[in-house]
């Protein structure tokens, strides 16, 4: 990340990606993600996921808290505090649901002037947005980008740090089918584990397991 941020003004280098790379070293799958692709194991029928995906929900608390200790980098325009909805003028002095980094579940507050600022986690599922601009929290690059007519960073929110789980393939008995998968959310947004194991599985067994169609 580094490197691209060195590298990005003389190797025309703008935009980010997420990262996904699996190693194998010793008997064992090193998987490591940096972004929302997924890895999973298939394992005698058995659906083992090897990563998790990081959005601005997954990561709402790291989020809320950067947020807390680093109010500037805010802009003035976003408030840390989550709510189920955007607060009107009109709700001021009024109770709401809110969330705030130390939260696992929801609480009650009185409606201040800072509330009316749009937060900096908005929306669910895939149509979660950080700053109302990345619907990915972790990955490389994106130095540059910045929330849309502003001048405030987004790249201060974004860890380029991966999550890194290991499979000991010494620990369990493994047939030929036994395989491990990778994919970006293009895969994973129009389907889901148990139906790409399902067409794996079904293509697999339909060879040999000496056919290099395999």
């Amino acid at each position: 990340d580094d490197q691209i941020e060195r590298e990005r003004a003389s190797q025309h280098l703008p935009g980010g990606c997420c990262a996904l790379a699996a190693i194998y070293l010793m008997g064992k799958f090193y998987v490591a993600n940096a972004g929302d692709s997924r890895a999973i194991i298939i394992r005698n029928g058995e659906i083992i996921p090897m990563s998790r995906e990081f959005t601005p929900e997954t990561e709402r608390q790291r989020l809320q808290f950067l947020a807390l200790l680093r109010p500037e980098l805010l802009g003035k325009e976003f408030t840390h505090l989550e709510f189920p909805r955007r607060i009107q003028p009109k709700e001021l002095g009024k109770k709401m649901l809110y969330r705030d980094q130390n939260m696992n579940g929801w609480a009650y507050k009185k409606i201040e002037e800072d509330d009316l600022k749009f937060p900096l986690i908005f929306g669910e599922g895939k149509k979660a947005r950080m700053m109302a601009t990345i619907g990915v929290t972790r990955g490389l690059g994106d130095h540059d980008l910045k929330v849309f007519s502003s001048n405030i960073h987004i790249k201060p929110f974004l860890s380029c740090f991966p999550e890194v789980r290991v499979y000991d393939l010494t620990q369990y008995e493994h047939c030929p089918d036994d395989v491990l998968v990778l994919g970006t959310d293009g895969l994973w947004d129009v389907t889901n584990d148990k139906e790409v194991a399902g067409v794996v599985m079904e293509v697999l067994t339909s060879y040999e397991p000496n056919d290099p169609c395999r």
